[in-house]
Protein backbone atom coordinates (compact mmCIF):
# COMPACT_ATOMS: atom_id res chain seq x y z
CA UNK A 1 0.00 0.00 0.00
CA UNK A 2 2.49 2.29 0.64
CA UNK A 3 4.07 1.58 -2.41
CA UNK A 4 1.48 2.28 -4.34
CA UNK A 5 0.68 5.73 -2.75
CA UNK A 6 4.39 6.77 -3.09
CA UNK A 7 4.38 5.78 -6.99
CA UNK A 8 1.04 7.69 -7.04
CA UNK A 9 2.99 10.75 -5.34
CA UNK A 10 5.53 10.45 -7.91
CA UNK A 11 3.58 10.42 -10.64
CA UNK A 12 1.08 13.62 -9.17
CA UNK A 13 4.81 15.15 -8.79
CA UNK A 14 5.65 14.66 -12.62
CA UNK A 15 2.63 15.56 -13.88
CA UNK A 16 2.40 18.74 -12.16
CA UNK A 17 6.24 19.98 -12.87
CA UNK A 18 5.26 18.88 -16.49
CA UNK A 19 2.08 20.87 -16.54
CA UNK A 20 3.80 24.10 -14.70
CA UNK A 21 6.67 23.62 -17.37
CA UNK A 22 4.16 23.98 -20.39
CA UNK A 23 2.75 26.71 -18.92
CA UNK A 24 4.24 29.38 -20.83
CA UNK A 25 6.50 30.29 -23.62
CA UNK A 26 9.87 28.33 -22.88
CA UNK A 27 12.64 30.03 -21.57
CA UNK A 28 16.08 29.74 -23.73
CA UNK A 29 17.23 27.06 -21.67
CA UNK A 30 13.84 25.33 -22.04
CA UNK A 31 14.45 25.67 -25.72
CA UNK A 32 18.09 24.58 -25.66
CA UNK A 33 16.82 21.52 -23.80
CA UNK A 34 14.18 20.50 -26.57
CA UNK A 35 16.73 21.19 -29.19
CA UNK A 36 19.12 18.80 -27.56
CA UNK A 37 16.17 16.37 -27.63
CA UNK A 38 15.03 16.72 -30.77
CA UNK A 39 19.30 16.49 -32.40
CA UNK A 40 19.09 12.47 -30.32
CA UNK A 41 16.65 12.04 -33.35
CA UNK A 42 18.22 10.27 -36.25
CA UNK A 43 16.68 12.48 -38.77
CA UNK A 44 17.88 15.61 -37.24
CA UNK A 45 21.13 17.14 -37.07
CA UNK A 46 21.56 20.20 -34.89
CA UNK A 47 24.20 22.89 -35.73
CA UNK A 48 25.28 26.32 -34.05
CA UNK A 49 25.84 28.72 -36.82
CA UNK A 50 27.14 31.71 -34.26
CA UNK A 51 26.42 33.52 -31.07
CA UNK A 52 24.79 36.68 -30.48
CA UNK A 53 26.44 39.90 -28.84
CA UNK A 54 24.54 38.34 -25.98
CA UNK A 55 26.09 34.98 -26.25
CA UNK A 56 22.86 33.14 -27.40
CA UNK A 57 23.29 30.76 -30.16
CA UNK A 58 22.10 30.48 -33.10
CA UNK A 59 21.14 27.17 -34.17
CA UNK A 60 19.52 25.53 -37.50
CA UNK A 61 17.75 21.75 -36.94
CA UNK A 62 18.13 20.25 -40.44
CA UNK A 63 15.44 17.43 -40.57
CA UNK A 64 15.70 15.14 -43.43
CA UNK A 65 16.42 11.10 -44.38
CA UNK A 66 19.21 10.36 -46.52
CA UNK A 67 20.81 12.93 -48.22
CA UNK A 68 19.23 15.66 -46.72
CA UNK A 69 20.85 18.98 -48.83
CA UNK A 70 19.95 16.83 -52.21
CA UNK A 71 16.05 16.94 -51.89
CA UNK A 72 13.91 19.99 -52.52
CA UNK A 73 13.79 21.51 -49.22
CA UNK A 74 11.36 23.99 -47.05
CA UNK A 75 13.05 26.49 -44.42
CA UNK A 76 10.68 27.19 -41.16
CA UNK A 77 12.15 30.40 -39.43
CA UNK A 78 11.12 31.80 -36.39
CA UNK A 79 12.26 34.83 -33.75
CA UNK A 80 12.50 37.16 -36.87
CA UNK A 81 11.12 39.54 -34.11
CA UNK A 82 11.85 39.09 -30.62
CA UNK A 83 8.81 40.06 -28.97
CA UNK A 84 7.23 37.52 -31.22
CA UNK A 85 7.32 34.74 -29.53
CA UNK A 86 4.97 32.39 -30.70
CA UNK A 87 6.94 32.19 -33.37
CA UNK A 88 9.53 30.44 -31.59
CA UNK A 89 6.96 28.16 -29.75
CA UNK A 90 5.74 26.76 -33.19
CA UNK A 91 9.16 26.46 -35.30
CA UNK A 92 10.02 24.37 -32.05
CA UNK A 93 6.35 22.45 -31.96
CA UNK A 94 6.70 21.78 -36.05
CA UNK A 95 10.18 19.99 -35.91
CA UNK A 96 8.94 18.10 -32.96
CA UNK A 97 5.26 16.86 -34.63
CA UNK A 98 7.46 16.36 -37.97
CA UNK A 99 9.68 13.57 -36.45
CA UNK A 100 7.64 12.21 -33.77
CA UNK A 101 3.88 12.19 -36.37
CA UNK A 102 4.87 12.72 -39.87
CA UNK A 103 8.58 10.86 -40.25
CA UNK A 104 7.09 9.98 -44.34
CA UNK A 105 7.25 13.56 -44.75
CA UNK A 106 11.18 13.21 -44.56
CA UNK A 107 11.53 10.70 -47.22
CA UNK A 108 10.74 13.52 -49.88
CA UNK A 109 11.21 16.77 -48.20
CA UNK A 110 13.96 18.25 -46.35
CA UNK A 111 13.23 21.12 -43.41
CA UNK A 112 15.91 23.67 -42.59
CA UNK A 113 14.29 24.96 -39.49
CA UNK A 114 15.47 28.36 -37.21
CA UNK A 115 13.86 28.15 -34.32
CA UNK A 116 15.15 31.70 -32.85
CA UNK A 117 16.87 34.34 -34.93
CA UNK A 118 16.87 36.79 -32.01
CA UNK A 119 17.41 35.18 -28.47
CA UNK A 120 18.41 38.14 -27.30
CA UNK A 121 15.51 40.56 -27.75
CA UNK A 122 13.35 36.82 -26.89
CA UNK A 123 15.09 37.02 -23.58
CA UNK A 124 12.90 39.76 -22.33
CA UNK A 125 9.86 38.01 -22.12
CA UNK A 126 10.69 35.99 -19.21
CA UNK A 127 12.78 39.48 -17.63
CA UNK A 128 12.25 41.08 -14.58
CA UNK A 129 11.45 43.65 -16.71
CA UNK A 130 8.87 43.26 -19.55
CA UNK A 131 8.73 44.83 -22.37
CA UNK A 132 8.61 44.06 -26.75
CA UNK A 133 12.29 44.23 -27.71
CA UNK A 134 13.34 44.04 -31.09
CA UNK A 135 17.12 44.60 -31.07
CA UNK A 136 19.96 42.13 -30.29
CA UNK A 137 22.40 43.03 -27.39
CA UNK A 138 24.83 45.09 -29.12
CA UNK A 139 25.63 48.58 -27.87
CA UNK A 140 24.28 50.99 -30.58
CA UNK A 141 23.93 54.74 -30.58
CA UNK A 142 20.27 54.67 -31.99
CA UNK A 143 19.95 59.06 -31.72
CA UNK A 144 23.89 59.44 -33.15
CA UNK A 145 24.82 61.68 -30.29
CA UNK A 146 28.02 59.92 -29.08
CA UNK A 147 26.88 58.11 -26.40
CA UNK A 148 24.90 54.42 -26.48
CA UNK A 149 21.99 52.98 -24.89
CA UNK A 150 21.91 56.49 -23.03
CA UNK A 151 17.89 56.82 -22.80
CA UNK A 152 16.08 53.86 -22.92
CA UNK A 153 12.75 52.90 -20.87
CA UNK A 154 12.07 53.61 -17.21
CA UNK A 155 9.69 51.64 -15.11
CA UNK A 156 7.71 54.92 -13.88
CA UNK A 157 4.90 52.81 -12.02
CA UNK A 158 6.96 50.05 -10.82
CA UNK A 159 4.81 47.29 -12.25
CA UNK A 160 7.85 45.64 -14.14
CA UNK A 161 5.98 46.77 -17.57
CA UNK A 162 6.95 48.63 -19.95
CA UNK A 163 4.05 50.22 -21.04
CA UNK A 164 2.55 54.20 -22.73
CA UNK A 165 2.83 57.36 -20.76
CA UNK A 166 0.12 60.30 -21.67
CA UNK A 167 0.81 63.70 -20.84
CA UNK A 168 -2.06 66.10 -20.33
CA UNK A 169 -1.49 68.92 -22.91
CA UNK A 170 -4.58 70.50 -25.09
CA UNK A 171 -1.51 70.76 -27.89
CA UNK A 172 -1.28 66.73 -27.92
CA UNK A 173 -2.56 64.46 -30.78
CA UNK A 174 -4.08 61.77 -29.45
CA UNK A 175 -7.42 61.48 -27.29
CA UNK A 176 -9.71 58.63 -25.89
CA UNK A 177 -11.51 56.55 -28.13
CA UNK A 178 -15.72 56.52 -28.24
CA UNK A 179 -15.45 52.98 -27.82
CA UNK A 180 -13.45 52.22 -24.84
CA UNK A 181 -12.03 55.26 -22.83
CA UNK A 182 -8.80 53.04 -22.00
CA UNK A 183 -8.07 53.07 -25.54
CA UNK A 184 -6.27 56.49 -26.85
CA UNK A 185 -6.87 57.16 -30.61
CA UNK A 186 -5.40 60.38 -33.08
CA UNK A 187 -7.95 62.93 -33.38
CA UNK A 188 -9.27 63.90 -36.35
CA UNK A 189 -8.84 67.47 -36.74
CA UNK A 190 -11.00 67.10 -39.81
CA UNK A 191 -14.15 66.57 -37.65
CA UNK A 192 -13.18 69.15 -35.75
CA UNK A 193 -11.88 67.16 -32.65
CA UNK A 194 -9.76 68.53 -30.36
CA UNK A 195 -6.56 66.68 -29.05
CA UNK A 196 -5.95 65.94 -25.52
CA UNK A 197 -2.61 63.79 -24.72
CA UNK A 198 0.63 63.42 -25.77
CA UNK A 199 1.52 59.87 -25.81
CA UNK A 200 5.11 58.06 -25.11
CA UNK A 201 6.48 54.93 -24.23
CA UNK A 202 7.09 54.64 -20.71
CA UNK A 203 9.82 56.41 -20.33
CA UNK A 204 12.17 59.92 -18.82
CA UNK A 205 14.32 61.83 -20.34
CA UNK A 206 17.48 60.25 -19.15
CA UNK A 207 19.85 62.92 -21.65
CA UNK A 208 17.72 65.81 -21.99
CA UNK A 209 17.27 66.07 -25.17
CA UNK A 210 13.81 66.16 -25.17
CA UNK A 211 13.15 62.91 -27.21
CA UNK A 212 11.54 60.09 -25.09
CA UNK A 213 12.98 56.01 -25.07
CA UNK A 214 15.08 57.27 -28.32
CA UNK A 215 18.17 55.57 -27.55
CA UNK A 216 17.52 52.65 -26.43
CA UNK A 217 19.54 49.95 -24.65
CA UNK A 218 19.29 47.64 -27.21
CA UNK A 219 20.77 46.97 -30.54
CA UNK A 220 19.88 45.85 -34.22
CA UNK A 221 16.61 44.04 -34.84
CA UNK A 222 17.40 40.91 -37.16
CA UNK A 223 14.12 41.95 -39.04
CA UNK A 224 15.45 45.22 -39.83
CA UNK A 225 18.53 44.66 -41.15
CA UNK A 226 18.18 42.91 -44.22
CA UNK A 227 19.61 44.16 -47.70
CA UNK A 228 15.99 44.40 -49.31
CA UNK A 229 14.82 47.92 -49.10
CA UNK A 230 17.36 48.59 -46.09
CA UNK A 231 15.86 51.44 -44.12
CA UNK A 232 19.11 53.75 -44.06
CA UNK A 233 19.82 55.63 -40.66
CA UNK A 234 16.59 54.16 -38.79
CA UNK A 235 16.75 52.97 -35.11
CA UNK A 236 17.39 49.21 -34.34
CA UNK A 237 18.45 48.70 -38.57
CA UNK A 238 22.09 49.26 -37.74
CA UNK A 239 24.36 51.27 -39.98
CA UNK A 240 24.59 48.70 -42.71
CA UNK A 241 22.61 45.64 -43.53
CA UNK A 242 23.57 42.41 -42.67
CA UNK A 243 25.85 43.75 -40.10
CA UNK A 244 25.42 41.47 -37.22
CA UNK A 245 26.48 38.25 -36.58
CA UNK A 246 23.02 36.15 -36.40
CA UNK A 247 22.06 37.50 -39.88
CA UNK A 248 25.73 37.12 -41.64
CA UNK A 249 25.64 33.61 -40.08
CA UNK A 250 22.06 32.97 -41.22
CA UNK A 251 22.96 33.93 -45.16
CA UNK A 252 26.08 31.97 -45.38
CA UNK A 253 24.46 28.88 -44.48
CA UNK A 254 21.62 29.99 -46.65
CA UNK A 255 23.46 30.71 -50.00
CA UNK A 256 24.79 27.38 -49.55
CA UNK A 257 21.29 25.39 -49.68
CA UNK A 258 20.72 25.61 -53.39
CA UNK A 259 17.63 22.62 -52.75
CA UNK A 260 15.67 25.34 -50.85
CA UNK A 261 11.93 26.20 -52.88
CA UNK A 262 10.28 27.95 -50.54
CA UNK A 263 9.92 29.69 -46.40
CA UNK A 264 7.81 29.99 -44.02
CA UNK A 265 8.13 32.35 -41.29
CA UNK A 266 6.31 33.33 -38.47
CA UNK A 267 6.46 36.79 -38.07
CA UNK A 268 3.96 40.10 -38.18
CA UNK A 269 4.29 40.12 -41.51
CA UNK A 270 1.11 38.00 -43.54
CA UNK A 271 1.00 37.08 -47.51
CA UNK A 272 -1.05 33.89 -46.35
CA UNK A 273 -4.26 35.02 -45.07
CA UNK A 274 -4.28 37.15 -47.91
CA UNK A 275 -2.21 37.14 -50.70
CA UNK A 276 0.29 40.20 -52.04
CA UNK A 277 -0.91 42.09 -55.01
CA UNK A 278 0.69 42.42 -57.98
CA UNK A 279 1.87 46.20 -59.48
CA UNK A 280 2.44 46.20 -63.26
CA UNK A 281 4.70 49.29 -62.74
CA UNK A 282 6.71 48.75 -59.76
CA UNK A 283 7.46 44.68 -61.33
CA UNK A 284 8.96 46.58 -64.08
CA UNK A 285 11.16 48.99 -61.82
CA UNK A 286 14.90 48.33 -62.14
CA UNK A 287 14.33 47.70 -58.19
CA UNK A 288 11.62 45.97 -58.36
CA UNK A 289 8.87 46.45 -55.58
CA UNK A 290 5.99 44.29 -56.27
CA UNK A 291 5.66 40.23 -56.53
CA UNK A 292 5.86 39.49 -60.16
CA UNK A 293 2.50 38.04 -61.66
CA UNK A 294 3.04 34.19 -61.89
CA UNK A 295 4.49 34.37 -58.61
CA UNK A 296 1.28 36.48 -57.69
CA UNK A 297 -0.74 33.47 -58.89
CA UNK A 298 1.09 31.03 -57.02
CA UNK A 299 0.67 33.07 -53.66
CA UNK A 300 -3.00 33.11 -54.05
CA UNK A 301 -2.93 29.56 -54.44
CA UNK A 302 -1.01 28.79 -51.46
CA UNK A 303 -3.35 31.43 -49.12
CA UNK A 304 -6.55 29.24 -50.49
CA UNK A 305 -4.33 26.34 -48.83
CA UNK A 306 -3.48 27.88 -45.94
CA UNK A 307 -7.68 29.54 -44.71
CA UNK A 308 -8.85 25.56 -45.29
CA UNK A 309 -5.95 24.50 -42.91
CA UNK A 310 -6.06 27.15 -40.45
CA UNK A 311 -9.28 27.85 -38.74
CA UNK A 312 -8.65 31.31 -37.80
CA UNK A 313 -9.56 34.05 -40.04
CA UNK A 314 -7.49 37.62 -39.84
CA UNK A 315 -8.41 40.32 -38.39
CA UNK A 316 -7.64 43.83 -40.27
CA UNK A 317 -4.40 42.21 -41.20
CA UNK A 318 -2.66 43.92 -43.61
CA UNK A 319 1.26 43.68 -42.94
CA UNK A 320 2.65 42.29 -46.04
CA UNK A 321 6.37 43.32 -45.03
CA UNK A 322 8.22 46.07 -43.71
CA UNK A 323 11.70 47.07 -44.91
CA UNK A 324 14.63 45.07 -43.84
CA UNK A 325 12.13 42.33 -42.76
CA UNK A 326 13.63 38.61 -43.87
CA UNK A 327 10.23 37.59 -45.37
CA UNK A 328 10.59 40.06 -48.37
CA UNK A 329 14.57 39.16 -48.54
CA UNK A 330 13.80 35.70 -49.12
CA UNK A 331 11.64 36.62 -52.19
CA UNK A 332 12.71 39.93 -53.64
CA UNK A 333 16.77 39.02 -53.50
CA UNK A 334 16.97 35.05 -52.88
CA UNK A 335 14.27 34.37 -55.33
CA UNK A 336 12.63 31.49 -53.39
CA UNK A 337 9.26 31.09 -52.64
CA UNK A 338 8.47 33.19 -49.54
CA UNK A 339 5.35 32.60 -47.14
CA UNK A 340 5.03 34.78 -43.50
CA UNK A 341 1.90 34.89 -41.21
CA UNK A 342 1.82 35.71 -37.43
CA UNK A 343 -0.15 32.68 -37.13
CA UNK A 344 -2.50 34.12 -34.56
CA UNK A 345 -4.84 36.96 -34.40
CA UNK A 346 -7.29 38.21 -32.16
CA UNK A 347 -11.04 37.20 -33.29
CA UNK A 348 -13.05 39.97 -34.73
CA UNK A 349 -15.22 40.73 -31.56
CA UNK A 350 -19.08 42.09 -32.06
CA UNK A 351 -17.90 44.35 -34.53
CA UNK A 352 -14.98 46.31 -32.62
CA UNK A 353 -12.55 48.08 -35.98
CA UNK A 354 -9.90 49.93 -33.41
CA UNK A 355 -7.54 46.40 -32.66
CA UNK A 356 -6.76 47.90 -29.32
CA UNK A 357 -10.63 47.96 -28.57
CA UNK A 358 -11.37 45.15 -30.33
CA UNK A 359 -8.51 43.12 -28.48
CA UNK A 360 -9.57 44.79 -24.92
CA UNK A 361 -13.34 43.93 -25.85
CA UNK A 362 -12.26 39.99 -26.56
CA UNK A 363 -10.30 39.50 -23.32
CA UNK A 364 -12.92 41.46 -21.13
CA UNK A 365 -15.71 38.86 -22.08
CA UNK A 366 -12.66 35.87 -21.50
CA UNK A 367 -11.81 37.60 -17.77
CA UNK A 368 -8.33 37.90 -18.60
CA UNK A 369 -6.28 40.24 -16.76
CA UNK A 370 -4.57 42.61 -19.87
CA UNK A 371 -4.63 45.75 -19.52
CA UNK A 372 -2.58 48.02 -16.87
CA UNK A 373 -4.98 51.02 -15.74
CA UNK A 374 -4.41 54.29 -15.99
CA UNK A 375 -2.30 55.44 -12.71
CA UNK A 376 -0.91 58.86 -12.07
CA UNK A 377 2.50 59.25 -11.50
CA UNK A 378 5.46 61.89 -10.89
CA UNK A 379 7.33 62.70 -13.53
CA UNK A 380 10.62 64.62 -13.72
CA UNK A 381 9.85 65.75 -16.99
CA UNK A 382 6.81 67.21 -16.50
CA UNK A 383 6.58 68.98 -13.07
CA UNK A 384 3.31 71.07 -13.69
CA UNK A 385 1.40 68.89 -15.91
CA UNK A 386 -0.55 65.19 -15.40
CA UNK A 387 1.25 62.09 -16.53
CA UNK A 388 -0.44 58.88 -16.48
CA UNK A 389 1.11 55.30 -16.82
CA UNK A 390 -1.40 52.60 -18.82
CA UNK A 391 -2.26 50.75 -21.58
CA UNK A 392 -2.33 46.94 -22.66
CA UNK A 393 -0.18 44.80 -21.13
CA UNK A 394 3.19 43.93 -23.40
CA UNK A 395 3.19 40.95 -25.57
CA UNK A 396 -0.35 40.14 -25.18
CA UNK A 397 -2.11 41.46 -28.26
CA UNK A 398 0.45 39.05 -31.15
CA UNK A 399 1.01 36.08 -28.54
CA UNK A 400 -2.05 34.20 -27.61
CA UNK A 401 -1.71 32.68 -24.11
CA UNK A 402 -0.03 29.34 -24.17
CA UNK A 403 -2.77 26.97 -23.79
CA UNK A 404 -3.89 27.51 -27.20
CA UNK A 405 -0.68 27.22 -28.64
CA UNK A 406 -0.93 23.60 -29.32
CA UNK A 407 -3.99 23.94 -31.54
CA UNK A 408 -2.58 26.83 -33.48
CA UNK A 409 1.11 24.64 -34.08
CA UNK A 410 -1.48 21.53 -35.32
CA UNK A 411 -2.77 23.83 -37.91
CA UNK A 412 0.18 25.17 -39.32
CA UNK A 413 1.68 22.26 -39.08
CA UNK A 414 -0.63 20.58 -41.45
CA UNK A 415 -0.04 23.20 -43.97
CA UNK A 416 3.26 23.19 -43.96
CA UNK A 417 3.02 19.85 -45.31
CA UNK A 418 0.68 20.29 -47.67
CA UNK A 419 3.04 22.81 -49.08
CA UNK A 420 5.84 20.08 -48.92
CA UNK A 421 3.35 17.96 -51.09
CA UNK A 422 3.03 20.63 -53.44
CA UNK A 423 7.06 20.91 -54.07
CA UNK A 424 8.34 20.24 -57.96
CA UNK A 425 8.81 16.91 -58.75
CA UNK A 426 10.18 15.63 -62.28
CA UNK A 427 9.17 12.70 -63.64
CA UNK A 428 10.38 10.69 -67.09
CA UNK A 429 7.62 9.62 -69.53
CA UNK A 430 6.65 8.23 -73.05
CA UNK A 431 10.47 6.63 -73.07
CA UNK A 432 10.94 5.86 -76.97
CA UNK A 433 13.52 4.20 -79.03
CA UNK A 434 13.86 3.82 -82.75
CA UNK A 435 16.03 2.52 -84.98
CA UNK A 436 16.92 4.72 -87.68
CA UNK A 437 19.14 2.16 -89.40
CA UNK A 438 23.16 2.44 -89.56
CA UNK A 439 23.61 1.67 -85.90
CA UNK A 440 21.71 4.92 -85.05
CA UNK A 441 18.63 4.92 -82.57
CA UNK A 442 16.68 7.87 -81.80
CA UNK A 443 16.39 8.15 -77.83
CA UNK A 444 12.58 10.09 -77.02
CA UNK A 445 11.64 10.96 -73.72
CA UNK A 446 8.86 13.47 -71.90
CA UNK A 447 10.51 15.31 -68.57
CA UNK A 448 7.48 16.38 -66.61
CA UNK A 449 6.94 18.39 -63.97
CA UNK A 450 3.75 16.99 -61.82
CA UNK A 451 3.25 19.15 -59.12
CA UNK A 452 1.54 22.41 -58.73
CA UNK A 453 4.18 24.21 -58.24
CA UNK A 454 6.56 25.67 -60.93
CA UNK A 455 10.03 24.25 -60.87
CA UNK A 456 11.12 27.94 -60.25
CA UNK A 457 9.62 31.24 -58.88
CA UNK A 458 9.45 34.25 -61.97
CA UNK A 459 11.72 36.20 -59.85
CA UNK A 460 14.29 33.08 -59.56
CA UNK A 461 13.88 32.85 -63.46
CA UNK A 462 14.58 36.77 -63.88
CA UNK A 463 16.98 36.91 -61.14
CA UNK A 464 18.89 34.13 -62.98
CA UNK A 465 19.56 33.06 -59.06
CA UNK A 466 18.22 30.03 -58.63
CA UNK A 467 19.86 26.96 -60.64
CA UNK A 468 18.52 25.94 -64.28
CA UNK A 469 17.22 22.26 -64.82
CA UNK A 470 20.00 20.56 -66.04
CA UNK A 471 19.64 17.60 -68.03
CA UNK A 472 22.70 15.00 -68.94
CA UNK A 473 23.02 12.07 -71.07
CA UNK A 474 26.30 9.83 -70.36
CA UNK A 475 26.52 8.68 -73.87
CA UNK A 476 30.33 9.08 -74.98
CA UNK A 477 30.55 11.96 -76.93
CA UNK A 478 31.76 10.11 -79.92
CA UNK A 479 28.35 8.36 -80.21
CA UNK A 480 25.90 11.73 -79.36
CA UNK A 481 25.10 11.99 -83.11
CA UNK A 482 22.24 14.41 -82.52
CA UNK A 483 21.30 16.54 -79.51
CA UNK A 484 22.94 18.02 -76.56
CA UNK A 485 24.90 16.25 -74.10
CA UNK A 486 24.00 18.49 -71.15
CA UNK A 487 20.96 20.86 -71.61
CA UNK A 488 19.91 23.85 -69.33
CA UNK A 489 15.92 24.08 -68.89
CA UNK A 490 15.49 27.47 -67.47
CA UNK A 491 11.94 26.66 -65.81
CA UNK A 492 8.90 24.37 -66.38
CA UNK A 493 5.89 25.20 -64.83
CA UNK A 494 3.22 23.22 -62.71
CA UNK A 495 2.21 19.86 -64.88
CA UNK A 496 4.60 21.08 -68.13
CA UNK A 497 6.13 18.81 -69.93
CA UNK A 498 9.27 19.24 -72.19
CA UNK A 499 10.10 15.99 -74.88
CA UNK A 500 13.85 15.42 -75.18
CA UNK A 501 15.44 14.05 -78.13
CA UNK A 502 19.10 12.43 -78.91
CA UNK A 503 20.82 10.04 -81.62
CA UNK A 504 22.82 8.23 -80.37
CA UNK A 505 25.44 5.27 -82.26
CA UNK A 506 25.79 1.94 -81.03
CA UNK A 507 24.75 -0.36 -78.58
CA UNK A 508 24.23 -0.94 -74.66
CA UNK A 509 22.83 1.42 -71.75
CA UNK A 510 22.89 5.12 -71.02
CA UNK A 511 21.27 6.86 -68.19
CA UNK A 512 19.52 10.39 -68.56
CA UNK A 513 19.89 12.48 -65.51
CA UNK A 514 17.42 15.71 -65.31
CA UNK A 515 16.91 18.02 -62.22
CA UNK A 516 18.07 20.71 -59.78
CA UNK A 517 19.25 21.18 -55.96
CA UNK A 518 15.44 22.84 -55.15
CA UNK A 519 13.87 20.03 -57.57
CA UNK A 520 15.25 17.03 -56.63
CA UNK A 521 16.78 15.10 -59.67
CA UNK A 522 15.53 12.28 -61.82
CA UNK A 523 16.72 9.73 -63.19
CA UNK A 524 15.58 7.30 -66.38
CA UNK A 525 18.22 4.23 -67.76
CA UNK A 526 17.93 3.50 -71.48
CA UNK A 527 18.30 0.08 -73.29
CA UNK A 528 18.98 0.12 -77.36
Amino acid sequence: MRKLLLTGLLLGSLICSDTFAQSDYPTLSQVSQRLQKLSSNASVELKTLTKTAGGKDIVVLKVGTGAKDQKPAIAVVGGVEGFHVLSVELALQFAEKLVSENSSALEKTTFYIFPNMSPDAYEQYHAALKYERRGNAVAMDHDRDGKAGENGYSDLNGDGMITWMRVEDPMGEWTLSKDDERVLVKADRAKGEAGKYRVYKESKDDDKDGEFAEDLQEGTAFNKSLTYKFPVFQPLAGDIPVSQLESRALLDYLFEQWNIFAFVTFSPANNLSTPLKYNAGDAKKRVVTSILEKDQTINAMISGIYNETVSQKAFQQSNQGTDGDFFQWAYFHFARLSFSTPAYWTPEFKGKTNPEVNYLAWADSLGWNSFVPWTEVKHPDFPNQKVEVGGIKPFVLVNPPFEKVGEIAAEHTSFILKLAEMQPKLEFHNLKTESLGNGLTRVTVDLFNNAPLPTHSEMGVRSRWLRQIRIDIDAAKDNLVSGDKIKLVESMEAYEKATLSWIIRGSGNITIKAGAPHTGFVTQTVKF
